[in-house]
């Protein structure tokens, strides 16, 4: 059965409007696990514009299930990674301007950076996924530099999912840059992990590529938890995931 880890960044940025500890990330986190959640996603950025340094130790010693720490390849975010000690970290582009995370890292183009940072991730025993578009060149620069796991970027799948429907030229054909990287990233020994974007209604065929093995979600399940709980939101993505094959 695939695993849902739920990314609570959108409840730290309603929390930062006031800056008055409210909503409680911590309790959202507890309430995700309760409903099904098998690991927590934060994101610390570099401009901390929801995720502060804090939540990540308040986390780690709250948590029953995992933290997955998504970060830039940044020394001073590897400073604070190296001393929470999350159970994995997910290294990923960042640009102060973007509203999220807008493509995936070009680990093809830095690999003996990242080299260097898995490697010492590795030493404490946190496992490393690279956040990456579905291109062969990726999925073999992740083994290259002894990643555990990919991440791969949906974004573009549920954009063209949206606007032009699962039975477009385009769509097709992105489902099938997917589907070969996901065969490339099994081939290299890479476990497979996929999100952005993902939401009930788009992430069923994602679902189907065998092996896959995690879906990273967050602000699909947020934005519908504001209609039906948050409780309720995570039980319907995760109930989605049990239908999906084995």
């Amino acid at each position: 059965m695939i695993k849902l880890g739920i990314n609570i960044d959108h409840i730290a940025t309603i929390r930062q409007q006031r800056k008055e500890g409210v909503p409680s990330l911590v309790q959202a986190a507890l309430i995700c696990e309760e409903a099904g959640a098998d690991g927590i996603t934060v994101h610390l950025r570099e401009d901390r514009r929801h995720i502060q340094d804090q939540d990540i130790f308040d986390l780690m010693g709250a948590l029953k299930t995992r933290l997955n720490l998504e970060m830039a390849p940044s020394d001073e975010i590897l400073a604070i990674a190296l001393k929470a000690k999350p159970a994995s970290v997910c290294l990923v582009p960042e640009k102060r301007q973007e509203l999220t995370t807008e493509g995936g890292l070009d680990a093809a183009g830095q690999k003996r950076k990242l080299a260097r940072m898995t490697e010492a991730f590795k030493k404490e025993g946190i496992k490393v996924s690279v956040f990456i578009e579905p291109e062969f060149s990726q999925v073999e620069a992740c083994a290259e530099i002894g990643a555990y796991s990919i991440e791969i970027h949906t974004g573009k799948y549920a954009n063209l999912f949206r606007n032009f429907g699962e039975s477009s030229r385009q769509f097709k054909e992105e489902l099938g840059k997917i589907l070969n990287a996901s065969n490339r990233a099994i081939a290299k020994g890479l476990i497979l992990n996929a999100g952005h974007g993902l939401d009930c209604a788009n992430v069923k065929k994602i679902a189907q590529i065998p092996q896959m093995n995690e879906f990273n979600i967050g602000f699909s399940v947020v934005a519908r938890a504001v209609f039906v709980g948050l409780e309720k939101a995570v039980r319907e993505m995760k109930a989605l995931l049990c239908e999906a094959p084995l």
